[in-house]
């Protein structure tokens, strides 16, 4: 519930921002990748300017995702290293208790000897 509250606060506000740029900036632009000839239509795009403007904010999260997930890649490498390690360590102990365990009960004394105090 608290969720869904939480969801909308965010989202509805978000939608009537785009709504409203999308309202306001519905004009067709032209956008010119020859950068020594703008004129040349080959490489031009024309679209409403909302659309190029919410194109370039996902470009932008986009690319911002890629570079964070290959600057952190040695984090997880060290990571899936260190899991490993922890594994084996964990598999390790695991034998050492069924062995201590195994150790115990085959030298169990059936009567155990009572010390005496004087």
């Amino acid at each position: 519930m608290v969720r869904k509250i939480v969801s909308l606060v965010v989202l509805l506000p978000l939608a009537i921002l785009l709504i409203v740029l999308a309202v306001a900036n519905r004009h067709p632009v032209s956008l010119a990748l020859n950068p020594f000839n703008p004129a040349d239509q080959a490489l031009s795009v024309s679209a409403p300017l909302f659309v190029l403007l919410i194109l370039a904010v996902m470009l932008g999260v986009l690319l911002g995702a890629v570079v964070t997930w290959f600057s952190q890649g040695k984090h997880r490498k060290k990571a899936r290293t260190q899991s490993r390690a922890a594994q084996q360590w964990q598999a390790e102990a695991d034998r050492q208790k069924s062995r201590a365990e195994q150790i115990a009960g085959a030298s169990l004394p059936l009567s155990a000897p009572q010390l005496t105090s004087k």
